[in-house]
């Protein structure tokens, strides 16, 4: 994967419609958007896979010919949706510059084949989406069907994940998610996406601000010139002079430092997180082997492992700690249930041990 984004101190901005409605609209939001300067790509739906049959699907490939006008007349690169190989094939006819694969093709694997068969010997990037469910092996694998194909210029896209429970957000963010394909795959290229992750005008520039800081490529942004009479997604698209102000607003950090005293403060604070990590495992590997220590008590004793009262007991009691000590209440939170799950894993193998050993 070869990386292929401008690296001169900025984010590399997509910006359009959701979807491509009219010449008319294209072209008076593209023109705004070049005359930003900011902007490098224009971005528009063209087919749309809605949940629902009887919502606005896109023109399809009238779409393509106002999108080679918009190239033609404002000099941007443009970029939309492929679905299929047929996609793939009409807007490279049409001179697209830019393909992405969508979340709900990503999911797919014989759809995302197909699309890099129809890919086989083009140069030009291709951006994948994250799988609209949270499944790390699925993004990798559509990502090395893509390259496969010979696809050399990738980027990953991140629009957060459909998730059970209510959070803020349209789709989850779930950081951690990029962040570990990014460890994966160092020069890869990971663009977010705000609009999606949002859902919501309000969440935008909060987003975004949090993608440069996690040091992303850049960020693609709905923009309509009239949102709230848009045809798809009304809610999460902004006017191109919001999109202007926003970006103006957000903070672009440097990856690293060349200055000394930096750098060796920054090595004296790692080691102490270092330091601190050690004991922490070795608090949690004494912690666990009180654990099994438990669950031959339990066996001994035919007694069950899981006990309700106890973990209730112990939620209650940590978090109370961890007000106490500043620390956020949902990560701690998620850190217990972690630690429950991989005691009782650990109980459930000793008490199977115990079981063969009777056998």
């Amino acid at each position: 994967m070869k990386s292929w984004i401008p690296r001169n101190g900025k984010p590399y901005i997509i910006s359009g419609p959701c979807s491509a409605e009219s010449e008319e609209q294209m072209l008076t939001i593209a023109r705004e958007l070049q005359n930003s300067g900011v902007v490098q790509a224009f971005r528009a739906g063209v087919w749309k896979p809605r949940t629902r049959p009887n919502a606005f699907e896109g023109h399809g490939a009238l779409a393509l010919e106002w999108m080679a006008t918009v190239k033609r007349e404002t000099g941007m690169q443009t970029a939309t949706e492929v679905a299929n190989g047929q996609h793939v094939e009409a807007a490279l006819k049409a001179g697209v510059d830019v393909l992405w694969i969508g979340a709900r093709t990503t999911v797919n694997p014989f759809s995302v084949q197909e699309i890099a068969d129809a890919l086989q010997g083009v140069k030009m990037p291709v951006m994948v989406k994250n799988p609209i469910n949270p499944d790390l092996q699925l993004w990798v694998g559509a990502l090395e069907r893509i390259s496969r194909a010979g696809i050399e210029q990738i980027a990953a896209i991140h629009r957060g994940f459909s998730w059970f429970e209510k959070t803020p957000f349209r789709n989850d963010p779930k950081w951690e998610f990029p962040i570990e394909l990014k460890r994966l795959f160092p020069e890869l290229e990971i663009i977010c996406d705000p609009s999606h992750i949002a859902g919501t005008r309000d969440l935008l520039q909060m987003i975004s601000q949090k993608a440069l800081d996690l040091n992303f490529s850049g960020l693609m942004i709905e923009s309509h010139h009239d949102p709230e009479n848009a045809l798809s997604d009304a809610r999460q698209q902004i006017t191109p002079k919001v999109l202007i102000g926003m970006l103006n607003t957000l903070q672009v950090r440097s990856a690293t430092s060349d200055d000394a005293f930096f750098l060796n403060r920054l090595e004296q604070l790692r080691n102490s997180i270092d330091q601190i990590d050690e004991e922490l495992m070795q608090k949690l590997a004494a912690r666990m082997a009180l654990v099994d220590e438990i669950g031959d008590y339990k066996r001994e004793n035919n007694v069950t492992i899981y006990q309700v009262e106890r973990w209730r007991e112990i939620l209650r009691t940590r978090l109370e700690w961890s007000q106490s000590l500043g620390l956020d209440e949902a990560f701690i939170r998620e850190l217990l249930q972690s630690i429950h799950k991989a005691s009782i894993v650990r109980q459930t193998k000793v008490m199977n041990q115990a079981d063969t050993r009777k056998d």
